[in-house]
């Protein structure tokens, strides 16, 4: 059975930094695309950042240059390293897969093409 399990979240002050990871099991993670989701309170699910197989990623217009996405493929654990948080990143944060390896080089962030979801980690940023 298919499992993505996130932590690493928690609250942080503005301008801080927080490093989430998801660990995946049942799923051939060598071979899919990974992504982070957030959702704040109010507003739709966006997506934040996605990287391929081959390690090819692609982020959020909102989160360049202050967020990365990165994966160990030894250790089934995807990362999202998030730097100068401000107060509209506080979101649940959520992790995704894909069976499309090369997903994250065409339109990542629509939700239907990820397969497999996490149950979220909550990133809380005060001002």
């Amino acid at each position: 059975q298919v499992q993505l399990v996130e932590s690493g979240g928690g609250s942080v002050q503005s301008g801080g930094s927080l490093r989430l990871s998801c660990v995946a099991s049942g799923v051939d993670y060598v071979r899919n695309s990974m992504g982070w989701f957030r959702q704040a309170p109010g507003k739709e699910r966006e997506g934040v950042a996605c990287i391929g197989s081959s390690g090819s990623s692609s982020h959020a217009d909102s989160v360049k240059g202050r967020f990365t996405i990165s994966r160990d493929n030894a250790k089934n654990t995807l990362y999202l390293q998030m730097n100068s948080l401000k107060p509209e990143d506080a979101a649940l944060y959520f992790c995704a897969a894909s069976s499309i390896y090369d997903l994250c080089s065409v339109s990542w962030s629509r939700q239907y093409a990820w397969h497999y979801w996490g149950q979220g980690t909550q990133v809380t940023v005060s001002s």
